[in-house]
């Protein structure tokens, strides 16, 4: 029986880590979070908000997920477009979820979020 999600992995090029942090940790606010040792060599970066975590892993032969992304819950969207925007992130809305207020946008290497609130 699943349970719940426990983490979403987004591929990202190498050397990429120093972008990545900014972004996730200074643009979206999540915390970067130790990987195991094991794990580090590799290369990436996790972080988390909440119950949420992201890894995002080193893939030699990158390209970003243009279709396929994860959907990441906010509490005051406008305010939350808002701070993208400043950062110089791209925020595209869309109104095809019904009762919900929606954007997509693009971290650092081309991957695809969609960030969502509940109306």
């Amino acid at each position: 029986m699943l349970v719940a999600v426990d983490h979403v992995q987004l591929a990202a090029p190498p050397g990429s880590e120093d972008a990545l942090r900014a972004y996730y940790g200074g643009v979206l606010g999540m915390t970067e979070i130790p990987k195991p040792p094991a794990l580090a060599a590799r290369g990436g970066c996790w972080f988390e908000a909440g119950f949420v975590q992201l890894h995002l892993g080193v893939e030699t032969c990158f390209r970003p997920a243009k279709k396929a992304h994860p959907g990441l819950r906010v509490a005051g969207i406008e305010a939350y477009a808002a701070r993208l925007t400043a950062h110089g992130a791209p925020v595209t809305w869309d109104d095809g979820l019904p009762g919900h207020r929606r954007f997509y946008s693009e971290d650092p290497v081309g991957n695809r979020l969609e960030f969502l609130q509940p109306r």
